[in-house]
């Protein structure tokens, strides 16, 4: 043991003989695991970040909007208008096996609210009571819409964490009432802020019965049909089916419509369980990439200090052989050299890791608006990081101290 304690010391005493050497070479490993860490910490931060902005829009949400079709089949000048309506909603939800669920929307954003204090201006939207099934609205006093407001055509709102601040900034919302165009509608409840760093917009929405709606406030420029709606919100009965959910959802849409089904530019759609797939693609290779760049900088400063250590053997040449003529050993001359590699390695290795921690947890109180989070510690890096620490670590002390062990002492002590 005090054998080891020797040689513990006497490296510490070589690394301190050559200081700006060992600074140098330890600032070159550290760079690299910090880079490392940081980059693939900033991939996540990116990609926490999108996830929180799909979240606050419902899990699995699938929209589609009225659209164009070819007049004629075949024809790609000549396109129609065509508006979905309250039918194409019934039969998408009756006739498709993979939709979960699905809700109909009208939504107007030419509404003017007023309350007894302030007006504003924002989306209104006429759903039905399963819409919050669907998207995510998770509400702050009061409560949802109900299905006895819709079927009693009730003159109820729920508005959104803006709106309530606009219209009744300081003043309790559930219970007030606000004038929609003209129309008194009470506040049953409010939503919290959703969304996430500036995003607004579902901040900036409220929530009427459908069938109020359509009482009172229909889509315009529709034509002459009483149940056109706007859009139709959808769920897939699980993530694997999202694609087959949205073809028969196409078949049911041109069907009604008299169009091929075939067509993909006369639907006006937006799959975002296919967005987040694709987004999540982008981040994987954005982080293989990164990480990829990490190691190869991680890698440069092991080769560093093999270098490094080849340079103090020939430096340390006099003092080896003088060691082995008194006693030294193979094994206590490699073991030495040995942990000189191996500290210098994985110390620095150990300051880069906790530079890296300390430089997110500065960022993580930074609003970096946006969408994105700040960067996070990713485990699995962290480790492998200090893996590839490990095996650098024994290849920058294993070689030279072999060098440095195999010198006869004779020849040693001849060097200059």
């Amino acid at each position: 043991m005090r054998l080891i304690f020797d040689i513990i010391g006497q490296t510490f005493r070589a690394l301190w003989a050559h200081k700006l050497r060992s600074f140098l070479t330890m600032f070159g490993i550290a760079w690299g695991v910090g880079s490392l860490l940081l980059l693939v910490g900033l991939g996540e931060g990116f990609r926490s970040g999108n996830r929180k902005q799909f979240d606050s829009i419902g899990e699995n949400v699938m929209f589609i909007w009225s659209g164009r079709a070819p007049v004629m089949q075949g024809s790609f000048t000549a396109l129609r208008q065509y508006y979905l309506t309250y039918r194409d909603y019934e039969d998408v939800a009756r006739e498709c096996p993979s939709v979960g669920a699905a809700a109909p929307a009208i939504t107007r954003n030419d509404i003017r609210a007023v309350s007894e204090f302030y007006q504003a201006s924002g989306q209104i939207a006429g759903v039905p009571a399963n819409y919050n099934k669907i998207r995510n609205l998770p509400l702050s006093s009061g409560r949802w819409l109900n299905e006895m407001d819709d079927v009693q055509h009730r003159t109820v709102i729920v508005i959104g964490d803006e709106v309530r601040r606009t219209l009744l900034s300081g003043r309790p919302a559930v219970g007030a009432s606000i004038l929609l165009n003209g129309v008194r509608f009470e506040v049953i409840g409010t939503l919290q802020k959703i969304g996430h760093g500036d995003n607004m917009n579902q901040n900036l929405k409220s929530f009427v019965p459908f069938r109020t709606m359509q009482d009172y406030f229909r889509p315009l420029n529709t034509g002459i049909s009483t149940d056109t709606i706007s859009l139709i919100n959808y769920q897939p009965k699980s993530r694997a089916v999202h694609e087959d959910a949205r073809q028969e959802v196409h078949k049911i849409i041109a069907r009604n419509h008299g169009f091929d089904p075939k067509n993909a530019d006369s639907f006006d759609e937006w799959d975002t369980v296919k967005t987040i797939d694709t987004i999540g693609k982008i981040f994987d290779a954005m982080n293989m990439f990164l990480g990829s760049v990490g190691l190869v900088t991680l890698a440069l400063g092991a080769i560093g200090i093999i270098n490094i250590m080849l340079v103090a053997v020939a430096d340390r040449t006099r003092e080896i052989g003088l060691r082995k003529a008194v006693g030294a050993t193979n094994k206590s001359i490699m073991f030495q050299f040995f942990v000189e590699g191996a500290f210098l390695t994985l110390f620095s290795g150990g300051i880069g890791i906790a530079g890296a921690a300390g430089l997110m947890a500065m960022l993580s109180r930074v609003d970096l608006g946006g969408g994105f989070d700040p960067p996070k510690l990713v485990a699995s890096t962290a480790a492998l990081a200090l893996v590839s620490l490990g095996v650098a670590g024994v290849a920058a002390g294993l070689y030279p101290a072999r060098r440095a062990a195999m010198l006869e002492p004779v020849e040693a002590l001849r060097k200059e």
